[in-house]
């Protein structure tokens, strides 16, 4: 399957994150937030694909052709969440302000003694659940991905957090669903992104605003073999230090005599579709797919 996510170069070399890293620990988050206006505007002239990608988006939510300030916002608000994952990343979590929407049913789940898979998205932040394991010890997070996607990349965020290694289970190892089920006996939460496929991943297509769009069937796969509770993530950014991050129920597990497992991945699948469009609709301003996200096979 031909993704253009994966085809498309990051423009964020290593060089850059480093002199991004500098300014942000060295120079104070004020100043460089204020900084990521003109730096913004830089790659928003000079990147066309993820302008496109932008304005096909945002017309789309808006129902109408975006502005240019509209996309350029929409640039802008993923450039503070870059920023903000350095602060993530260095353990500096002090100068962020988040606050919690129904993370008590997930404290629920972990008391009971079971784990339960978190799927997020390329909407809102990511990176920002990590930063509940430090706040809160309930929130005990292993992360599944594919470090070799970006090995220069991948070392440097390990320069920043060497913990970053103990929390990662790699995709696509012969053991990976093994430590998934270990981690999840244990108690841990699993959280994986659940909005791009993989070149050699299977995909359904689910409908999102207003148009088919391939979804990955790889984490409801994983939830429906293994039977684990799948709770939905968004850490939203809402401008700037304040994140909400909202955790929401999609399934509760094991539901293997009443459904088949094909039409149990179906249905999770296009759940998550289906909330992922309302939630990106409420704040398209962080959706960073910044690609054709609709893209068949």
């Amino acid at each position: 399957m031909s993704q253009k996510w994966q085809a498309q170069r990051e423009r964020g070399t290593v060089f850059w994150l480093r002199v991004i890293t500098w300014i942000a620990l060295r120079v104070g988050r004020p100043i460089a937030w204020f900084l990521q206006y003109p730096i913004t505007l830089y790659f928003y002239a000079t990147s066309w694909a993820t302008r496109r990608a932008s304005f096909d988006f945002l017309g789309r939510v808006f129902g109408r052709p975006a502005t240019h300030l509209e996309s350029y916002r929409h640039h802008r608000m993923f450039a503070c969440t870059i920023l903000d994952r350095v602060y993530l990343l260095s353990g500096r979590h002090n100068c962020l302000d988040v606050h919690l929407h129904g993370a008590q049913a997930v404290l629920d789940q972990i008391a009971d003694g079971s784990g339960c898979m978190i799927l997020g998205s390329h909407l809102g932040s990511f990176e920002v659940l990590r930063a509940l394991g430090v706040r809160h010890d309930g929130f005990d997070i292993r992360v599944l991905m594919r470090p070799e996607q970006n090995p220069a990349i991948t070392n440097f965020l390990n320069e920043l957090d060497p913990s970053i290694e103990k929390v990662v289970i790699p995709l696509g190892r012969p053991d990976s669903m093994i430590r998934v089920k270990e981690a999840a006996d244990a108690g841990h939460l699993v959280g994986l992104l659940g909005d791009r496929a993989l070149n050699d991943e299977k995909t359904i297509s689910c409908e999102f605003l207003g148009k088919c769009a391939p979804f990955p069937t790889g984490p409801s796969t994983l939830a429906v073999i293994l039977g684990l509770p799948v709770f939905l993530f968004f850490g939203i950014y809402r401008g700037r230090n304040r994140y909400d991050i909202y955790f929401e129920r999609l399934s509760d597990g094991l539901d293997s005599e009443t459904r088949s497992r094909e039409s149990q991945i179906v249905g999770l699948t296009e759940r998550f579709a289906e909330r992922l469009e309302q939630f990106a609709r409420q704040f398209p301003y962080n959706w960073f797919n910044f690609y054709d996200f609709w893209q068949p096979h």
